[in-house]
């Protein structure tokens, strides 16, 4: 397989809108998925994530915008989609989930140029996956891990999975990232993954998009992102005048007399704060990241 094939092209959203009835989901969104990055999509349940992924994969129709893949559209563009592949959770309702595990992987084998079949034998061992049993018949856990198997084997240069982990236990998730991880270092592969389970996956995500409300309000390098936020604490009033002048807290939560607000900024922002002997400031993971940019500034306590 050339690098070439590996590692795929650029796919571009161009001011992506798609409403369901009078019901807006994304609106005029802008967004690149670059070749050799394990990404993961964030937001709040409804923000539009299952919708963005189907758009970017030629499987749900926009209203209006563009989606290329090296230049070219993605929609009904057997060549581009033969470069992608998408895996969603699946619910035990759907007739999809009627099938057979087995079938459900032939028809993935069908539809992936690159599926690699001795990859899938093995990643079917290692879930101990039941291939002749039906799929509405499983667990949730085990449901998931059949689309893992498909998306894995797919071989796929740009893979996308949907709730990867839903219904994984702490084991099975922590295989799951170790294989996904093994594959991105031998092939090179782009991965995007949508997942609620922040925390644990934020140290495989090398970016991070965050989607809130239908449009990208994040777009970086997972550590870049992390690093402009802090919790700075104290009291009330020392918080509330250290900040006087800027920038507005994303979020408070005050405990008494006792304060502490997430604050987006530079280094010199925060080396400032972290000279005031009344303050406390300490950093904050992913999730806590996450939970200041799409609270919408809720306070708590």
């Amino acid at each position: 397989m050339t690098d070439q094939m590996s590692r795929g092209h650029t796919l571009c959203a161009r001011k992506l809108n798609k409403s369901y009835g009078k019901q807006p989901v994304l609106h005029n969104l802008d967004l690149e998925i670059e070749p050799g990055h394990i990404y993961g999509l964030i937001g709040r349940n409804g923000a539009g994530k299952t919708t963005l992924l189907s758009i970017l994969t030629g499987q749900n129709t926009k209203n209006s915008g563009e989606v290329s893949y090296g230049g070219q559209p993605v929609w009904d563009n057997p060549r581009a989609l033969g470069d992608i592949c998408f895996t969603r959770e699946l619910s035990p309702s759907s007739e999809v989930a009627a099938l057979k595990a087995e079938d459900y992987l032939m028809a993935a084998r069908l539809f992936c140029p690159r599926w690699d079949a001795d990859y899938a034998d093995t990643l079917i061992r290692k879930f101990d996956i039941d291939v002749k049993k039906r799929l509405n018949r499983m667990s949730k856990g085990q449901m998931s891990a059949v689309t893992i198997v498909a998306a894995l084997a797919s071989r796929a240069p740009l893979t996308f999975l949907d709730e990867p982990a839903a219904g994984l236990d702490v084991v099975m998730r922590e295989r799951f990232y170790r294989l996904l991880l093994d594959d991105y270092a031998q092939t090179g592969r782009t991965f995007v993954i949508s997942t609620h389970i922040i925390e644990e996956a934020a140290g495989v995500f090398e970016r991070v998009i965050v989607l809130d409300e239908g449009r990208v309000i994040a777009d970086a390098l997972t550590e870049d992102l992390v690093g402009e936020f802090r919790y700075v604490s104290g009291s009330a009033a020392a918080v509330d005048e250290a900040l006087a002048a800027g920038p507005a807290p994303l979020q408070t939560q005050t405990v008494g007399s006792h304060k502490i607000a997430a604050v987006r900024g530079d280094d010199a922002l925060f080396d400032r704060l972290a000279a005031n002997e009344a303050l406390t400031v300490e950093g904050m993971n992913l999730q806590n990241v996450f939970v200041a940019l799409c609270g919408h500034g809720d306070e708590e306590g």
